[in-house]
């Protein structure tokens, strides 16, 4: 999908977007969980990137454990970042964020962040090259050793064992009450939209975007999450 479609379908959703996926929400809680002892180590003062923040599920969950952190959150979708505005607004930590409507290389240079995020955002970059990029602009924008926590689907999708994960991630999907048209839809896109790449390809991904000890924290079906640190 090209990029001004991308953004135009994540404007369409966003106003039912928490809405749509709030069955599957205990996933996102589970990673969340394993991820704050692993960001722990920051500064009381960090800065935090927060790339396709969408509708700032993320910002939300960091801004209340860390009342000292200050984000910059970016999305190319102009209804969600406004939703994720109003969601900082609503939550009283707005302050403490800046907000960039656009594709994270066009966000314009400043002081090195301390970490980054970056959730389900990379997949929708099917050409590698382009997805290298993307990590390799985050890489640059962070401390030497900074941290990123980054997840995508990610599959062995011409296994036999995926044969078995996707029905049953899509009947997960089904159960959560994700609407039958999400679903189709969803399916769909991993065949032609989205990157769904074995795991180790996407840790290679973020190696060869300039990150180094490449961890793994957290599988739940198809979405991997890892750890990774910018090289020095």
């Amino acid at each position: 999908m090209q990029p001004e479609a991308l953004v135009a379908l994540f404007d369409r959703q966003a106003p039912g977007y928490d809405r749509q996926w709030a069955g599957m929400s205990a996933i996102r809680d589970c990673m969340f969980l394993l991820l704050e002892p692993l960001l722990a180590g920051l500064p009381d003062d960090a800065r935090v990137l927060c790339v396709g923040v969408g509708t700032g599920q993320e910002l939300v969950h960091l801004a209340r454990i860390r009342p000292g952190w200050h984000f910059v959150a970016v999305d190319p979708s102009g209804a969600m970042i406004e939703a994720c505005r109003a969601r900082a607004q609503d939550e009283g930590f707005a302050g403490r964020c800046r907000f960039h409507h656009g594709f994270l290389d066009a966000l314009p240079g400043e002081a090195p962040f301390d970490a980054a995020t970056c959730f389900l955002v990379s997949q929708f970059l099917v050409d590698r090259p382009a997805r290298v990029a993307l990590f390799a602009d985050i890489a640059a924008r962070l401390q030497p050793g900074g941290l990123l926590a980054s997840s995508d689907l990610a599959a062995e999708t011409t296994s036999p064992g995926y044969a078995v994960l996707l029905p049953a991630w899509l009947r997960m999907m089904a159960m959560a009450d994700v609407t039958p048209d999400a679903i189709r839809r969803s399916r769909e896109a991993y065949q032609r939209d989205v990157g769904v790449l074995p795991p180790a390809e996407v840790t290679a991904i973020l190696h060869d975007g300039g990150f180094e000890q490449c961890v793994q924290f957290f599988q739940a079906g198809l979405i991997h999450a890892w750890v990774s640190r910018s090289r020095a």
